[in-house]
């Protein structure tokens, strides 16, 4: 299942409730349509480093990244770009230890 069909899959199934993808579309407004909130976005941070092995910083955890399933969707492939250049870098793991998760 391609990244971004992940991220709707995982918003539909947790916040909504529903299978169905027309529930939301991927330019509809998270935040203004009451879907997630600040606890939301927490949980969805938690699920994008797990599901995508990314770390995003406290400073990136704002509305304007996660208010649609597009605007997840650029975060994601932009940390996806900036974890594989380090990684080139660095000749770091492919999978970075995060010492705050288990």
């Amino acid at each position: 299942m391609p990244q971004k069909q992940q991220i709707k899959t995982f918003i539909l199934q947790n916040f909504l409730f529903s299978d169905d993808p027309a529930a939301v579309g991927d330019q509809d407004s998270l935040i203004q349509g009451g879907i997630i909130d600040s606890t939301g976005i927490h949980e969805l941070v938690f699920f994008l480093e797990d599901a995508f092995k990314l770390q995003i910083a406290a400073e990136e955890m704002t509305p304007a990244n996660f208010d649609t399933i597009e605007t997840v969707e650029r975060l994601r492939l932009a940390q996806a770009g900036r974890l594989s250049r380090r990684r080139a870098r660095h000749g770091a793991p492919d999978h970075p230890a995060r010492p705050d998760r288990p």
